[in-house]
C-alpha cells in the first residue's frame, strides 16, 4: 500500500482527534525518523520529548524484548521482579519515598490530584478542598486532568468541571498568595510550562510557592512530565530550584515510548492512598516498568543527564542567533533541552512547522505561536547544525 492509502485508511476509521502531518513514519534509528517511502527526517520532537534516547537504543530495545520473552503483564494482584526494582530506582533517582505506576501522564496527574484530596480528607473529614493550578497550563484531557488545565479552549464543551480549582498566573506570586485559603489543598504547576509556550518558573516563584505549601501544610504537586527526565540538564528541573516537591508526576521519557507514568509522593502524604482508594489494571505492569528500568540504567551508565546539560547551551547560542537574524522571531526561551522560539502573529508558526517537515525537520508547536525544540537528548552539534540549516530554509520559504 501507498502512504496515502494508508493514511485514507486510517482517516476512515479513526475518530478524528488529531491533524495528522500527511506522514507515515516506518522507523527510526538514532535521531532520524524514516517514512513509508524511506524519506529520512531529523527529529527535534522526540515523539513529543519521549524518546529521550532516540530510537532503537541497542541496551533499551533488547531489554524490553527479552522481558516479552518473560511475562508482560499480571495484573496488580502480584508482585513482579520489573515491578519492584523500578519503583526503587525512580523513587531513589527522584527523591521520593512512594511511587505509584499509571500508563501515562494524564493518570499520573490523575492519581495526585486524587492523593492530595484524600491527605486534606483525612486531617479535617471534609470534601470541599480546593486546589490552585495556572493559567496557561496543561495537564492532560481526562475529566480531572483537565480541570486543572489552565486553558478555556480544551474546557468548555466538557463541562462542568470538577469543582474547587482555581486557577493563579504562572510566574505570579502574588497571585497564587490572593487565592490560597483554609480550603486549599494543593498547588499544581508544571515547572517549565510546555504546551503553554515553553515557559519555566522563576526561582522566586517556586520557592515562593514552596514556603507557602510548608506553612499552610498544603501539598505542593509538579507536574515534570515532559521537562523531567534529564530535559533541563538535570534528572528533574525542579532540582535547579533547591526545593523538593510532595507529589510529583512524570512520564513521556519515563518509558521512552513504552506507555507508562507514575506519581510520586514523600512524606505523610505518600501513605494517604491506601487499598481501595485507586488502581488500575495495567499500570506497573512488567514490561513498562522493565522499560523504566532500561532507561533509568542506561541514562546513569551513559551519562545521559550530564551530557544533556553540556550539549544545551549550543541549542541555545544557534536559537540565539536564529532569533536575531529573523525580526519575525519574538522571544527564545527555556531551560536545558526544551526551548521555543515565540513568532509575531504575521507568521503562523504551523507553516514553519509545515514547510520544515517538508525540508526534512521534524519540529512541533506550543501554543503562543511558539515553535518548541524538545529532541532527543542524545542529539549531537553535527544534528543542531543540520537542523538549522533545515528550519532558516524554511522560515525564508513561508515568510
Amino acid at each position: 500500500m501507498t502512504s496515502n492509502e494508508y493514511m485514507t485508511m486510517a482517516d476512515e476509521n479513526l475518530i478524528h482527534t488529531y491533524n495528522r502531518f500527511p506522514v507515515v513514519l516506518d522507523h527510526g534509528e538514532g535521531v532520524y525518523l524514516y517514512d513509508h517511502e524511506g524519506k529520512k527526517y531529523l527529529d527535534f520532537a522526540a515523539g513529543i520529548a519521549v524518546f529521550a534516547l532516540g530510537y532503537h537504543h541497542p541496551a533499551f530495545t533488547e531489554g524490553v524484548k527479552a522481558q516479552m520473552d518473560q511475562i508482560i503483564h499480571t495484573s496488580n494482584l502480584f508482585y513482579s521482579k520489573p515491578l519492584a526494582e523500578a519503583a526503587k530506582k525512580l523513587c531513589e533517582v527522584a527523591g521520593m519515598d512512594k511511587v505509584f505506576f499509571t500508563n501515562s501522564g494524564t493518570e499520573a496527574i490523575e492519581g495526585a490530584i486524587k492523593l492530595a484530596k484524600k491527605y486534606a480528607f483525612l486531617k479535617d473529614g471534609s470534601v470541599d478542598h480546593e486546589i490552585i493550578a495556572m493559567n496557561h497550563s496543561f495537564h492532560g484531557r481526562s475529566m480531572g486532568a483537565l480541570a486543572v488545565t489552565g486553558n478555556k479552549h480544551y474546557q468548555e464543551a466538557f463541562g462542568p468541571m470538577i469543582p474547587g480549582i482555581r486557577f493563579a498566573d504562572y510566574n505570579d506570586l502574588a497571585s497564587v498568595e490572593a487565592l490560597v485559603n483554609e480550603k486549599t489543598c494543593a498547588i499544581i504547576l508544571e515547572t517549565v510550562q510546555g504546551e503553554g509556550g515553553i515557559r519555566p518558573a522563576t526561582k522566586e516563584f517556586l520557592t515562593g510557592i514552596r514556603n507557602i505549601c510548608d506553612e499552610k501544610d498544603i501539598l505542593l504537586i509538579l507536574d515534570e512530565i515532559q521537562c523531567g527526565y534529564g530535559r533541563t540538564g538535570t534528572m528533574f528541573a525542579f532540582e535547579q530550584y533547591g526545593i523538593r516537591p510532595d507529589v510529583l508526576t512524570v512520564a513521556k521519557a519515563l518509558g521512552c515510548g513504552i506507555p507508562v507514568g507514575a506519581f510520586l509522593a514523600s512524606g505523610k502524604c505518600a501513605e494517604a492512598l491506601v487499598p481501595g482508594d485507586h488502581g488500575t489494571t495495567y499500570g506497573g505492569n512488567p514490561l513498562a516498568t522493565a522499560a523504566v528500568n532500561q532507561v533509568l540504567d542506561i541514562f546513569a551508565n551513559e551519562g545521559i543527564v550530564s551530557y544533556a546539560k553540556a550539549i544545551a547551551p549550543y541549542l541555545w547560542e544557534n536559537l540565539e542567533s536564529l532569533k536575531d537574524e529573523f525580526a519575525v522571531i519574538k522571544d527564545h526561551r527555556g531551560l536545558g533541552l526544551i526551548q521555543g522560539l515565540e513568532f509575531d502573529e504575521s507568521l503562523p508558526v504551523g507553516k514553519v512547522v509545515s514547510a520544515a517537515i517538508e525540508r526534512g525537520l521534524i519540529v512541533i508547536s506550543a501554543s503562543g505561536n511558539v515553535l518548541r525544540f524538545v529532541p532527543p537528548l542524545v542529539i549531537t552539534r553535527e544534528n543542531i547544525d543540520e537542523m538549522m540549516e533545515k528550519l532558516k530554509d524554511a522560515i525564508s520559504s513561508v515568510m
